[in-house]
C-alpha cells in the first residue's frame, strides 16, 4: 500500500522510510508529486497535533491518497517546553540547526545538568481523502548536552542525550535512534493504524 508522506524534508522521508522498512507500505513523499505543484503546508498550530492534522487532511484531499504527516519538536522544561512547535525556526523563520542549537545552548547555559530535562515530541497524523483521521504520538524523554556532541542526525540531535546510553542522538546513530526515537515510537503506532485501515478496506 502506498502511503504519502506529507513533507519535502528529505530527512525525515529517509527515517520514516528506514523505520517502514519491512512493512509492506510504500513511502511516497511530496518530492514524487513535482507535477502537481502542491502547496507548502503552513506550520501554524499552537500545537504539534493541530500541525499534523492540518499537514495529513490537506494532502489526502489533494493527493487522493492515504496520508501520514507529522510534527514534531523539542520540549525543554527549563523554557517552559520551547522551543516546542517552533523547534524549526527557533532563531528565526529560516533558521538553520546550527543557528537553532546555538540559540538553545545560550539560553540554557547556566542551568545545571539534572535541570536540563526535556523531551522529543512527535504527533503523526495519518488522513484519508474522505477526510478522517488518526492521531497517534511518541515521546522520548532526555536532558539538554551543554555542547554540541555527535556527528549523525539533524536538527537538535547533537544536543539531546538519551539517559540510558550517556550520548547524543548524533552520537548514538541512526540505527539506533531509528528504534528508540519519538518519531520511531510515533511511526509504530502508526503503522498499526495504516494495518487496520488496510485489513478493513480488504475486509
Amino acid at each position: 500500500m502506498d502511503v504519502v508522506i506529507a513533507t519535502r524534508n528529505r530527512n525525515k522521508v529517509e527515517e520514516i522510510s528506514q523505520m517502514l522498512q519491512g512493512s509492506k507500505f510504500k513511502v511516497i513523499s511530496l518530492l514524487d508529486f513535482k507535477d502537481r505543484n502542491l502547496p507548502e503546508i503552513q506550520e501554524d498550530g499552537l500545537t504539534f497535533e493541530e500541525n499534523a492534522r492540518n499537514k495529513a487532511l490537506t494532502i489526502a484531499k489533494m493527493t487522493g491518497r492515504l496520508t501520514l504527516a507529522d510534527d514534531s519538536g523539542l520540549m525543554v522544561d527549563a523554557l517552559n517546553g520551547r522551543p516546542g512547535v517552533l523547534s524549526a525556526r527557533y532563531s528565526g523563520e529560516n533558521a538553520t540547526p546550527e543557528e537553532n542549537n546555538r540559540k538553545l545552548l545560550d539560553e540554557i547555559k547556566d542551568v545545571p545538568t539534572k535541570k536540563r530535562t526535556a523531551r522529543f515530541v512527535c504527533v503523526v497524523a495519518i488522513a484519508r481523502p474522505s477526510g478522517k483521521v488518526h492521531v497517534v504520538e511518541g515521546r522520548c524523554e532526555g536532558l539538554i548536552a551543554k555542547e554540541i556532541r555527535g556527528e549523525t542526525g539533524f536538527g537538535y540531535d547533537p544536543l539531546f542525550i538519551v539517559p540510558e546510553y550517556d550520548k547524543t542522538f548524533a552520537e548514538l546513530g541512526i540505527a539506533v535512534k531509528n528504534r528508540i526515537s519519538h518519531r520511531a515510537i510515533a511511526i509504530q503506532k502508526a503503522v498499526e493504524v495504516l494495518t487496520g485501515l488496510s485489513e478493513h478496506e480488504k475486509g
